[in-house]
């Protein structure tokens, strides 16, 4: 099989919100934003020299869930996205923005390999985002 992951997609229930919060916390931006005929979307992914196609996050917020107003995060409380970062000391930094933000999920913290040294941040809409150093994959 020739298949290849593209993408994970989540349930938003403010769209902007969800995209100005991984804006400012994560090095994804969105780059693709359109409204379907039950929801509204938006394709973020990271802006890497050299990769064609990245990874993607797609965030949806469906009409009915901004009308309900709480769609069921599906990321708590362990699973979560993992960002690597290059140095600890961003660990540490994105621990202080988490923090000033109301969002610190996670106090940085060390692990046994092949954990490392990681921190994680929970999104609008409550799903857990990890910034870890250390890990690699």
């Amino acid at each position: 099989m020739a298949a290849r992951f593209t993408h994970l997609a989540l349930p938003s229930r403010n769209l902007d919100a969800t995209i100005a919060w991984y804006e400012a916390h994560t090095p994804m931006r969105a780059f693709h934003r359109r409204t379907d005929v039950d929801a509204e979307v938006a394709w973020l992914a990271e802006v890497v020299t050299g990769i064609d196609n990245p990874v993607g996050l797609v965030v949806v917020q469906t009409f009915e869930a901004r009308e309900a107003g709480v769609p069921i995060p599906i990321l708590t409380p362990f699973a979560h996205l993992g960002f690597d970062v290059d140095d600890p000391a961003e660990v540490d930094a994105a621990a202080m923005l988490g923090r000033a933000s109301g969002c610190l999920h996670w106090e940085p913290a060390n692990h046994p390999p092949p954990v490392g040294y990681l921190c994680a941040l929970t999104d609008p809409d409550g799903n857990v985002v990890e910034f870890s150093y250390g890990q690699g994959l």
